[in-house]
């Protein structure tokens, strides 16, 4: 008895000595306890909403692409190009064409300009009607004939009058000139300003000019024989009456022919 008596002093005089706030501090509080589940439920939501969101994240993806198609298929269509109005470039492209006539043989190799020659030296069998230095254009063939002599002329390719403009007739070259300005007629100004394309009054010569690197003057008309800052327009009937070339033609054209030389268009 006087054994277990001493055992049980030694062990309850440490709880005795020990002070009474250390004792409540070892133990938490119930709002430390509260403060704890708050926290635990809180991070087990998020933890959920997480899970919930990585597992509708395909589903979500493919509504959002599924409504931008059809989003896009309800999206009413730009208009074509050709209804847009037209800018100043396109107003020229317009004016002057772009399609090359199906057939129009082209020389394997581009001068520095980017333009190709067309011209080659084929039997003539005009007649003795046209002299030698005579030009004389085949609209039909998209095609102008420098007469040689000795039954030979140079052909090259030529863009001649859309319907509605092709002419017909003869004169002679009452004029040359390089890199030459570009006037619209008036009657070319009023017409195409009634479809709402203000043309200008004059364009310097160069290689934004749709006359091209040369122009001869037909006598007498509004017409001439010019090169191009088009050359894909080049065997097409896309000009307002003129007869055009590709820029390497006309320069070789230009040097060939004389001031007064007689001049023939067919149609």
């Amino acid at each position: 008895m006087r054994k277990l008596l001493m055992l049980l002093t030694i062990a309850v005089l440490p709880l005795l000595a020990m002070p009474q706030g250390s004792a409540a501090a070892a133990r938490p509080t119930e709002q430390e306890l509260l403060v704890v589940k708050k926290k635990q439920a809180e991070a087990k939501r998020k933890a959920a909403a997480r899970k919930r969101l990585e597992a509708n994240k395909p589903a979500v993806v493919k509504t959002k692409h599924l409504f931008a198609r059809q989003t896009a298929a309800a999206k009413p269509r730009m208009p074509a190009r050709a209804t847009l109005a037209p800018r100043r470039g396109c107003l020229l492209s317009c004016l002057f064409g772009s399609k090359p006539r199906p057939g129009v043989r082209r020389a394997s190799t581009a001068d520095s300009s980017g333009d190709y020659e067309t011209s080659e030296v084929v039997n003539w069998n005009g007649g003795a009607k046209y002299q030698p230095g005579s030009i004389v254009v085949r609209t039909p063939e998209r095609a102008l004939y420098l007469v040689l002599g000795d039954g030979q002329a140079r052909r090259y390719s030529v863009g001649v009058g859309r319907e509605g403009f092709q002419w017909s007739g003869n004169s002679r070259i009452a004029a040359k000139q390089e890199w030459p300005t570009w006037r619209p007629p008036q009657v070319m100004i009023e017409r195409e300003a009634a479809k709402g394309h203000m043309l200008p009054d004059e364009m310097a010569g160069g290689p934004e000019n749709p006359l091209g690197a040369r122009a001869l003057y037909i006598g007498g008309t509004l017409y001439r024989i010019h090169g191009t800052n088009n050359s894909d327009s080049i065997g097409g009937a896309v000009s307002s009456g003129c007869i055009r070339m590709m820029n390497s033609d006309v320069m070789d054209l230009y040097d060939r022919v004389k001031v007064g030389a007689r001049v023939y268009v067919y149609q």
